[in-house]
């Protein structure tokens, strides 16, 4: 991951710098490769709300997985607050001195989405062309998958598609 933020910073600031380009290409194949997952539980649950986004929306993968990504994680993030404390110190320098897991945990978001907002990416799924009027239909097509740190619902899935407008 970091190596994720630091070529995707390198690359929107020079769109022809080839080896950030490719550093991110190799990353995205480890992350996809299913290998680093060997002995884990893994959490594909991102990956079902964005493509049922795409669904609707036409907008790619990426766009997608940007825009419901936060939303996502705030939502799950008591089911999983040890990850998230973890994520936050060792990916974006986050020092837990003096605050309490939920305060690392989110100072780590707030941190990505900093990121993500310096990278230019869709914040919310409007700025895709959702609507509220599309919300029932993505839930429905949204595909849950058992795994993660909780097996969400319909109405949990409603609930992140309309914190993502």
């Amino acid at each position: 991951m970091k190596s994720v933020i630091h070529s995707s910073l390198a690359a929107v600031e020079n769109p022809e710098d080839y080896e950030a380009r490719s550093n991110i290409m190799w990353t995205a194949t480890w992350a996809l490769n299913t290998l680093i997952s060997r002995g884990k539980s893994t959490d594909w649950m991102v990956h079902m709300l964005g493509q049922s986004v795409g669904a609707y929306t036409d907008a790619t993968h990426g766009m997608t997985l940007a825009a419901v990504s936060l939303p996502y994680y705030r939502y799950i993030m008591p089911y999983g607050k040890n990850k998230f404390v973890r994520f936050a110190k060792e990916v974006w320098g986050v020092n837990a001195e003096g605050k309490t897991d939920d305060q690392v945990a989110e100072e780590g978001l707030l941190k990505m989405e900093e990121w993500m907002k310096k990278l230019g990416v869709s914040m919310n799924i409007s700025e895709l062309g959702a609507t509220e009027d599309m919300i029932d239909g993505i839930a429905d097509g949204t595909v849950i998958l058992n795994g993660g740190y909780k097996v969400l619902t319909k109405d949990d899935v409603k609930k992140i598609l309309r914190e993502s407008l």
